[in-house]
C-alpha cells in the first residue's frame, strides 16, 4: 500500500509540474455569508466616521480649540495618509506574517481607530478628572482631543486599502465584484446607522445620564460596533501566509542543478507546497531569474524607490487614479460643507449671530436638516449598491462610472441654482449614487487590470507574479485610496478660503463643475476591461 501511495504521489507531482502548479490559481468561489462577513469592516468603519462627523465639531468647540488650529486638525491626517499610505500598501504586499499579508495591518489600524475615538470622545472627561488647574486642563484637553482626531482619521483613511487588497487576494474575479458591492452596501448602512444614533438626544435618556454625557454614550456604541465588526471581518476568509519556497523544501528534495533563491516568494493564493517529495524545476529557474528584482523590492522601501514605482505605473492605472481624485474632490467639496450650505443658503440662517438670536437658531435648524440629508445620502448609497449589479449587466462599468459622476454633477448644480429644502433633500439621493460609485467601480477596474496583466505576463513568462516587480495589489489599492487624501488636502486648504469669500453656494457649484469635468474624463481617458 505504501508503494502504491508513493507511485501515486510521483504521478500527481509530475502532473502538477506539467500544469505549472506554482502559477497563480483562481481562488474558490466564496459563499455569500463569507462576503457579508468580510464587508462588516466597512460597516464598522463608516459607523465610526458618521459618529465623528456628528460629534467631532461639538467636541472641539467644547474643549476650546482655537480657530487657528482647525486647519491643522483637518489637514494633518490627509497629509500623513498621502505620504505614508503607499508605503503601508507596499509593505503589506511583502508581509510574511503567519496570519496573512493584510490582516495584521487591518488589526493594527482597527486598534488605532479605537484608540483615536477613545481620546477625542473621552479626553476632556479624563483630563477634567485628573487636572484641577483650569489653564493646564484646557491645554491638555485640546492636545489629547487633537491627537485623537488625527489618529482616528489617519487609521480610518489607511484601512480601506488593506481591506480591498485582502478581498482581492482571497476571491475570484466574480467574487471580487460581488464583494465590492457588499462593501458599498454596508458602507452606506453603517453611515446611516451612525447618523441616526448620533441624532438621538442621549442627554435626556437614562443611558446618557448613567454614562455621563452623550459623548461617552456614542463612544460605547462605537467601540462595541467597531470591535464586533472587525472580529467578524478578520474571521471571514482565511489568508494563506506568504512564505519563502525554501522553508517548505528540504535540502535533500531540492535538485542540485538548480539554485533556489530564498528571495522568491509564492504568488498569493497559489499551491503552497508539493506534498509528495518533488520540486518543479521551473520554480527553481524562476526563483533564480527573479532573485534580484524581488529581493530589491523587499529590501528597499525608501520614498525615492516608492515614487519611482508610482511614476512607472502603467498609464491606465494613472488615469484611473486621476479620475478617482476628480470624483472625490467633487464629492468632498459638497459633503464637507453641506450642513453649512443648508443652514446659510437654504434656511437663510446666520452662524455668526448671537447664540440666542433667531438667525442663529434658524441656522442650527438648517444644520440639523442637513444631517438628515447626509443620512438620506448614506441610505440611498446602500440601496444603490444593491442595484449596481443588475445595472452593471446593462450599462457596464463605463456606464456605471459615467452615470455616478453625471447624476452627482446634475444634482449639486440644481441645488446650487435653486436652493430649496425639499428639492435639496431629494437631491441627496443622487449623492448616494456618487458615494456608491466611488466605493465600487474604481476598485473593480483595479481588480480587472490586475487580472488582465497577470494573464498577459503569465503567457509570456510562466511563473511570473505581479508582486515580483514591486507593484502588487496592496500598493495599487493604497495609491488609489491616496487620491482621497489628496482631495481632502485640496478641498480643506482651498475651499475654506472660497467659502469665506463667496459663501457656501460656491461649494456646490464647484462640486457640480468638477463632477461634470469628471464625466468627460471617465468617458474619454479611463480604460475599461470586459
Amino acid at each position: 500500500m505504501g508503494g502504491n501511495m508513493g507511485q501515486l504521489g510521483i504521478q500527481t507531482c509530475e502532473s502538477l509540474a506539467k500544469d505549472k502548479p506554482f502559477d497563480p490559481v483562481e481562488p474558490p468561489k466564496r459563499p455569500t455569508s463569507n462576503l457579508i462577513m468580510h464587508s462588516m469592516a466597512m460597516l464598522g468603519r463608516e459607523f465610526c466616521y458618521a459618529v465623528e462627523a456628528a460629534y467631532v465639531t461639538p467636541v472641539l468647540l467644547s474643549v476650546g480649540l482655537p480657530k487657528s488650529l482647525y486647519s491643522m486638525v483637518w489637514l494633518l491626517s490627509p497629509v500623513l495618509g498621502f505620504l505614508l499610505q503607499p508605503v503601508v500598501g507596499l509593505a503589506s504586499d511583502h508581509c510574511q506574517a503567519s496570519w496573512g499579508r493584510r490582516r495584521p495591518y487591518i488589526l493594527t489600524l482597527g486598534v488605532m481607530m479605537l484608540l483615536g475615538m477613545a481620546l477625542y470622545l473621552n479626553g476632556d472627561a479624563v483630563v477634567t478628572a485628573l487636572i484641577a488647574d483650569p489653564r493646564r486642563k484646557r491645554i491638555w484637553a485640546i492636545t489629547i482631543t487633537m491627537i485623537g482626531v488625527v489618529v482616528f482619521d489617519f487609521a480610518a483613511d489607511f484601512i480601506d486599502g488593506p481591506i480591498k487588497a485582502y478581498l482581492f487576494d482571497v476571491c475570484s474575479q466574480e467574487d471580487k465584484e460581488r464583494g465590492l458591492y457588499y462593501h458599498a452596501l454596508f458602507t452606506g448602512f453603517g453611515g446611516a446607522l451612525g447618523y441616526l444614533l448620533g441624532g438621538i438626544d442621549w442627554a435626556h435618556l437614562e443611558t446618557g445620564r448613567a454614562l455621563g454625557t452623550e459623548f461617552q454614550v456614542m463612544f460605547l456604541f462605537s467601540a462595541l460596533v467597531l470591535t464586533l465588526c472587525f472580529i467578524i471581518h478578520l474571521c471571514s476568509i482565511p489568508e494563506a501566509p506568504l512564505r519563502d519556497v525554501t522553508k517548505d523544501i528540504s535540502p535533500q528534495q531540492a535538485p542540485q542543478d538548480f539554485a533556489l533563491s530564498s528571495d522568491k516568494m509564492y504568488q498569493y493564493g497559489s499551491i503552497e507546497k508539493v506534498k509528495f517529495g518533488s520540486v518543479n524545476p521551473e520554480l527553481a529557474l524562476q526563483g533564480e531569474k527573479h532573485k534580484n528584482s524581488t529581493g530589491q523590492s523587499r529590501k528597499v522601501m525608501t520614498m525615492k524607490s516608492l515614487l519611482r514605482t508610482l511614476v512607472n505605473m502603467p498609464p491606465h492605472y494613472r488615469c484611473l487614479c486621476i479620475s478617482h481624485f476628480i470624483g472625490w474632490t467633487a464629492f468632498l467639496s459638497n459633503m464637507l460643507f453641506f450642513t453649512d450650505f443648508m443652514g446659510q443658503i437654504v434656511y437663510h440662517g446666520d452662524p455668526y449671530s448671537a447664540h440666542n438670536s433667531t438667525e442663529f437658531l434658524i441656522y442650527e435648524r438648517g444644520v440639523e436638516v442637513g444631517c438628515w440629508g447626509m443620512c438620506i445620502n448614506a441610505m440611498f448609497s446602500s440601496l444603490y449598491s444593491y442595484l449596481q449589479r443588475p445595472l452593471g449587466s446593462y450599462l457596464g462599468l463605463k456606464g456605471l462610472y459615467f452615470l455616478g459622476y453625471f447624476l452627482f454633477g446634475l444634482g449639486t448644480g440644481l441645488i446650487g441654482l435653486f436652493p430649496n429644502v425639499y428639492s435639496t433633500l431629494t437631491m441627496c439621493t443622487l449623492f448616494g449614487v456618487m458615494s456608491s460609485t466611488l466605493y465600487t467601480v474604481p476598485f473593480s477596474l483595479i481588480a480587472k487590470y490586475h487580472r488582465e496583466e497577470q494573464d498577459e505576463k503569465r503567457q509570456q513568462a510562466p511563473g511570473w507574479s505581479l508582486d515580483s516587480d514591486g507593484r502588487g495589489q496592496g500598493l495599487d489599492c493604497a495609491v488609489l485610496t491616496c487620491m482621497v487624501q489628496l482631495a481632502q488636502i485640496l478641498v480643506g486648504g482651498g475651499l475654506g478660503f472660497l467659502v469665506n469669500k463667496a459663501g457656501s453656494v460656491i461649494v456646490v457649484i464647484t462640486a457640480s463643475a468638477v463632477s461634470l469635468i469628471g464625466c468627460c474624463f471617465v468617458a474619454l481617458f479611463v480604460r475599461y476591461v470586459d
